[in-house]
């Protein structure tokens, strides 16, 4: 081929800047007039600081250009790194391939690209006057455009793609494109290689019995590991929106089986999986024909007072609730004590999950339960969107553009394992709960008939938040200890929502923060707190026994089926495996 025939790079014209910026432009008001639609007036900008961000913009712009041009442009070696400070010199795992520093086009692009997400963020932020869950879902909007437009996200901009292609002849891409489609057949993203694990052989495999049905749940009895136990049984409520066993992941990660070899008798409730016989279930049923009626099963198995409880996530804002008709009802003695993993009571500062609970989602939310239940596929997708850079895009580039293989990883497999919910009950939750925030609101909420106040709590109460969490944000969850009067224990884990609570003491990772004493404010907890390296399971083990340490031998009704209540079948169950 001739030279002449070669499509050589050249530099924009002023033409070209001057298109490119009018896209940005429209790409702005695009947003901007979606908020103004939703909020029904004209979305209101400080003059002043709408001219400092547009000519911030500018001037950055013309810099990089500068800098571009100053070094030879694409011609060059090396591209000049961005001076500090600029948001083109910031830190991003998805520009993390060295390409993308020493190669000047991809050089270009990319700092070409972080100056406009940090225009863009700006201008959704310098919004002001409107409603601040409206200006939450501009700013939640462009943050998702942002990520979709990321050059990382399509094969001619992303290096390692280019390389990847031609080192494989293409192979990659053919690759990717089975993905997809076998991804769009089963209308989900993939994360991981699923045909690795079997449940109960090598993830949710703690050994245990079955000992109790109902058309909600099952609850399983562990197979106690010590000779002798805590004389308080153990309840754990995962939520129903995921599958129970992200507490008993592969022995190593397993929350449940480090439990059993802490010496604790420990029980699970494994929840159905909605059909459309679950139609009409509510919130109620999930507190007396759930939770309610397993500490009554596990009491009068065991003839103990009281049993220890865990509720995680939704569980455990419905295990407040549970506490709380057990106190308007007398029988608080029912329960020792109970810690709360990443749980939410008062919804006002509940994170990006509020901005899913408008009339419009609802309406969609509504459409899609026409059968009585919500496919748990749609939730994942939630979810998912709360992080897409790691959990949308960054599987995308892996599985779609790369062609990679999917690695085996159990915690992936198990976000993958999606739970059906219950068409009334999700509906109620949204709307009384993440909406119109009424649990905190002293008799607002009946169970049964009977009002709840969750100022009337007593219970000692162990609170774990996650520091990164991005489903139960920090803030939110602090408000528990607000709104419960009992004693309280609060601890800050390291990373979030999954890691922060599932994070084994032998892996040696993280950290988290506790005071000796309660402190009045999240700000004075945060001041005062000291920080501990690893796990803090051995922290709550500690917790738990300064309540009771009296033990007993474990015998009769201590083995799983030896009692009144009589095994049904293996763990993990029949209800985890329905699909």
């Amino acid at each position: 081929m001739e030279k002449t025939d070669v499509l050589e790079p050249h530099l924009p014209s002023l033409g070209d800047m001057q298109q490119w910026t009018q896209v940005i432009g429209r790409a702005q008001q695009l947003l901007l007039e979606q908020a103004a639609g939703a909020t029904g007036q004209t979305l209101p900008f400080d003059p002043a600081l709408f001219a400092r961000i547009q000519t911030g913009f500018a001037d950055e712009g013309l810099a990089l250009w500068q800098r571009f041009l100053d070094s030879g442009g694409l011609l060059r070696d090396q591209p000049d790194p961005a001076p500090a400070g600029s948001p083109a010199a910031r830190k991003d795992r998805r520009f993390a391939d060295p390409a993308w520093t020493e190669h000047p086009f991809y050089d270009l692009i990319r700092q070409s690209y972080l100056l406009l997400s940090d225009y863009m963020m700006k201008m959704a932020d310098a919004v002001d006057g409107v409603d601040p869950r409206q200006k939450a879902k501009l700013r939640f909007a462009t943050t998702g455009l942002l990520d979709a437009i990321a050059p990382s996200n399509f094969p001619f901009t992303n290096p390692q793609v280019v390389a990847k292609t031609i080192e494989s002849g293409g192979e990659n891409l053919v690759k990717g494109i089975q993905h997809m489609l076998a991804d769009l057949e089963k209308g989900q993203l993939t994360h991981t290689d699923g045909t690795q694990f079997e449940l109960g052989r090598n993830i949710a495999s703690t050994p245990g019995k079955v000992i109790h049905e109902t058309p909600l749940y099952q609850l399983i009895h562990y197979a106690p590991s010590t000779d002798m136990v805590l004389e308080t049984p153990l309840i754990i409520f995962p939520p129903w929106i995921n599958r129970f066993y992200i507490l008993d992941l592969s022995p190593e990660k397993s929350f449940v089986k480090w439990a059993v070899d802490q010496g604790i008798s420990v029980f699970l409730v494994s929840w159905k999986s909605a059909d459309a016989s679950m139609k009409d279930l509510v919130w109620d049923d999930y507190i007396l024909k759930g939770q309610v009626d397993a500490i009554d099963v596990v009491r009068d198995l065991l003839k103990v007072k009281s049993v220890h409880t865990i509720g995680y996530c939704v569980a455990g804002t419905t295990l407040a609730a549970t506490l709380a008709l057990l106190a308007a009802r007398g029988e608080a003695e029912k329960v020792a004590s109970a810690t709360f993993f990443t749980a939410q009571v008062d919804f006002s500062q509940a994170g990006d999950l509020t901005l899913f609970v408008d009339d419009e989602q609802m309406k969609m939310v509504e459409r899609l339960s026409s059968k009585g239940f919500l496919d748990g596929r749609y939730m994942a997708v939630t979810f998912n969107l709360l992080r897409g850079r790691d959990l949308i895009w960054n599987y995308v580039v892996n599985n779609y553009l790369l062609g990679m293989d999917y690695p085996p990883f159990d915690l992936l497999y198990w976000n993958g394992d999606t739970t059906n919910l219950p068409a009334r009950w999700h509906r109620d939750y949204l709307t009384q709960l993440y909406r119109d925030n009424l649990l905190v609101v002293p008799g607002a909420i009946s169970v049964d008939g009977t009002p709840i106040d969750l100022t009337k709590v007593q219970t000692p109460a162990y609170v774990q938040a996650g520091r990164e969490d991005h489903i139960a944000p920090l803030e939110s969850v602090w408000k528990l200890t607000e709104n419960l009067s009992g004693p309280i224990r609060f601890l800050l884990a390291g990373s979030g929502h999954i890691a922060g609570v599932v994070n084994p003491p032998a892996a040696g990772k993280y950290q988290y923060w506790a005071c000796d004493e309660h402190m009045p404010t999240l700000d004075a907890f945060l001041a005062a707190a000291k920080e501990t390296k690893g796990s803090w399971w051995p922290d709550w083990r500690v917790w738990i026994e300064s309540l009771d340490s009296r033990q007993v031998p474990v015998k009769g009704a201590r083995v799983p089926g030896k009692g009144k209540s009589k095994a049904i079948e293996d763990a993990p169950g029949r209800y985890v495996k329905a699909r």
